[in-house]
């Protein structure tokens, strides 16, 4: 457990150790949220890739992309089609 002591400012430092664990880099930033009564925060960039996942989820084999090499055929003949 960390703690971090808020400023004049409303601002707060989060610890290293927690910055490290949430992949927090300088210019990101954080969503907070309330659940129940207790306050989260996540690295929205962590929140929008599971999102995006989520939402493209079937997405591959509903394009006809059934393994790996699927997709490297596909971008072989887009490659070529953009040489003319």
């Amino acid at each position: 457990m960390e703690l971090s002591t808020l400023s004049s400012k409303g601002q707060i430092t989060i610890p290293l150790e927690i910055r490290q664990k949430m992949n927090l880099k300088t210019g990101d930033k954080v969503f907070f949220f309330e659940e129940n009564g207790k306050y989260y925060l996540q690295n929205t960039n962590s929140m929008l890739l599971s999102e995006f996942q989520s939402a493209m989820e079937g997405a591959a084999k509903e394009a006809g992309f059934n393994n790996p090499d699927d997709v490297e055929e596909y971008i072989k003949m887009l490659r070529k089609s953009d040489k003319g």
